[in-house]
């Protein structure tokens, strides 16, 4: 039934559930000491939702199923059609993101559509009930036709695309202008949407020798070190 030996999901499920329990014990001791109050049922309802999700998203193989799962249980606010989403963890206020279509979120991208400044700011600062400082808390849109590369963060307040991409390693502060390529920390533009696709039509390797189901053959891989060598000896690697 699996592609992948047992192994392999103990190793990718344990890498998860680090993660999110890390995530989880962070929140839950900075809400026991900020408020010194117990959890209300429904705060308590949505922490197990969130884990309960989680931990079956670790499950799910495909990064499409994953998206046809968080639309089917209705995790974010919205999913689109034709959307993959590779991470396995639900962030934070989840109803604050809205994909739209076309969309692919590559590894490790991270959606943060809150802050914690305020929990630093409250204890430094000598303020009543009525002065203290709120957590931002913002929506994040994707809209169509949107690649987000993977390490990348993406804050509070934004709006990416429609047609953009956004380059492996950003940190999304602001919005995504659409038709756009983006990269950087933070995020700023670095070329045309139509542009890149051009780029994209030339022909690296035979179309007979292209990948098949995450698999690549020994004659792709001896054809792309040989390419790979070439261009560097015709000073054509940038």
């Amino acid at each position: 039934m699996w592609s992948c030996h047992a192994h392999d999901m103990d190793v990718l499920f344990a890498s998860h559930w680090e993660r999110f329990v890390d995530d989880a014990g962070a929140v839950s001791a900075h809400n026991r000491r900020a408020r010194s109050v117990e959890q209300t049922p429904k705060e308590n309802t949505m922490k197990v939702s969130r884990f309960w999700h989680t931990f079956r998203l670790c499950m799910i193989q495909s990064a499409h199923a994953r998206a046809d799962y968080a639309r089917k249980h209705d995790i974010y606010d919205a999913v689109g059609k034709n959307v993959f989403i590779m991470d396995r963890k639900v962030p934070l206020y989840a109803k604050l993101i809205r994909f739209h279509n076309n969309i692919g979120v590559a590894s490790n991208v991270l959606f943060v559509p809150h802050d914690a400044t305020h929990i630093v700011l409250n204890r430094c600062t000598r303020m009543d009930a009525s002065q203290r400082v709120q957590e931002i808390i913002g929506c994040i849109e994707v809209m169509d036709n949107v690649f987000i590369g993977s390490n990348t963060t993406v804050l509070s307040d934004v709006r990416i695309g429609p047609n953009a991409i956004v380059a492996a390693g950003s940190v999304v502060n602001r919005d995504v202008p659409p038709g756009s390529v983006v990269g950087g920390v933070p995020a700023k533009v670095i070329g045309d949407f139509d542009a890149y696709i051009e780029k994209r039509r030339r022909q690296l390797y035979p179309q007979d020798l292209g990948p098949s189901r995450q698999k690549i053959s020994a004659r792709l891989v001896n054809h792309l070190w040989s390419k790979f060598a070439e261009d560097r000896s015709n000073g054509a690697s940038t």
